[in-house]
């Protein structure tokens, strides 16, 4: 299932979940702390279902270096250590940025059965990202479990973290 610009809820079986503003901007939070640490201009949040907050985290390419550490990839990490389990499955991910081919198939291994993005990848790519595209359509027709897929939700507002990368570092990689 995909929604664009939802802000409610999620249906999971007969769970509900509902998708909050206040992740997106710890998501967006993260990513701006990170590029005035030297990072790229992406950031993630790991949630609960109750609306816990497991883990935030900011991409760190540049400044690990690594070609891995994309945001997602690092809120994974960082949850799964504090969690102590590889399996993500009663959580959701927010992200400031639809998520790349390596980080959809991280949020796939680790099991999370929700993904919030904001900026879309076509978004990404006018900044200068050579994003390896995968759409949200694509993804679901190759995943064997469901995932709901939330885009575009407070888009206007992670465009922000593309804005003030340009401004401090606009280093691509």
């Amino acid at each position: 299932m995909v929604q664009h610009n939802a802000n409610s809820t999620v249906l999971l079986g007969s769970k509900k979940v509902e998708i909050k503003p206040e992740f997106m901007r710890m998501a967006i939070n993260a990513a701006l702390k990170g590029i005035k640490n030297g990072g790229g201009p992406f950031g993630a949040c790991i949630v609960d279902f109750d609306g816990r907050v497991i883990a935030c985290a900011a991409n760190s390419v540049i400044n690990t270096p690594s070609p891995t550490r994309h945001a997602e990839v690092n809120a994974i990490d960082l949850a799964c250590r504090k969690l102590k389990t590889h399996v993500l499955d009663k959580y959701a991910i927010y992200t400031t940025t639809e998520p790349c081919l390596m980080c959809r198939g991280a949020i796939y291994w680790a099991q999370l059965p929700i993904v919030v993005y904001g900026t879309n990848q076509k978004d990404a790519r006018t900044l200068g990202f050579d994003e390896l595209n995968i759409t949200d359509a694509q993804f679901l027709k190759l995943a064997k479990r469901k995932t709901a897929i939330v885009g575009d939700f407070l888009r206007n507002e992670a465009q922000c973290v593309f804005s003030e990368f340009k401004k401090i570092s606009g280093k691509l990689y």
